[in-house]
């Protein structure tokens, strides 16, 4: 057995929704490598997930306390901070979850995630504008990062913006073929976007084709 491996079959037991089980697996892990921010993530995350749905306020200062230890062990741990920003938010604490995001921004401008993810804090605050600015900002720093891409065009499709949004998500499947769901999304907007442009304007008609000669 090893780290990984005990946090595989955590993970499998907390799917399960045996969250006893996958905290020993997680904790197993920790006995191997001490340093495995996975594994204080996944503590945090079952932490978290208990004081959800049974509704035990009192787990969350644990998630908290192993979020933050995950982070203390790998600084730029992607799921870390997310997880540690939606359960600020959830406690009324958005002002550090953005705060949260904006240091890691700061302290890393070479990674394209910390604006991700700040991103995905603005539009589910209401401010798909920003939103938008941070993924824009992220493919300056990454140009082939399929996340911004796609959530980019997310934006953009619920915005209205359904051409610019296509562009995303065909260049987002550029990079990255595999992507059945996206590959289906892109197909389905493409044939919008094709109906909007011959459809006749709302309120007209579409006008005939002319004359190939007068008629006598």
């Amino acid at each position: 057995m090893s780290a990984s491996s005990h946090n595989a079959q955590g993970v499998r037991l907390y799917q399960q929704s045996r969250y006893q089980e996958a905290l020993q697996q997680f904790g197993q892990a920790l006995v191997y490598d001490p340093n495995d921010a996975d594994a204080y993530y996944n503590i945090a995350a079952v932490y978290h997930r208990l004081g959800e749905v049974y509704r035990r306020p009192e787990e969350f200062p644990k998630a908290e306390q192993y979020y933050r230890l995950c982070l203390s062990k790998s600084p730029d741990h992607t799921a870390g901070h997310r997880g540690l920003a939606v359960l600020l938010v959830r406690q009324g604490r958005s002002g550090e979850a953005f705060q949260l995001m904006h240091d890691w921004m700061l302290r890393r401008p070479d990674l394209a995630d910390p604006r991700i993810e700040l991103a995905r804090l603005y539009e589910e605050s209401g401010d798909p504008a920003s939103a938008k600015r941070y993924l824009t900002e992220a493919l300056a720093v990454e140009p082939r990062n399929v996340r911004a891409m796609n959530a980019l065009g997310h934006l953009r499709e619920i915005s209205g913006e359904r051409e610019l949004a296509l562009v995303s998500y065909q260049q987002s499947l550029q990079f990255n073929p595999r992507q059945p769901e996206l590959a289906a999304r892109a197909t389905a907007l493409e044939s919008q976007v094709r109906l909007a442009q011959t459809s006749p304007p709302r309120g007209g008609i579409a006008a005939p084709d002319a004359p190939r000669s007068l008629l006598r």
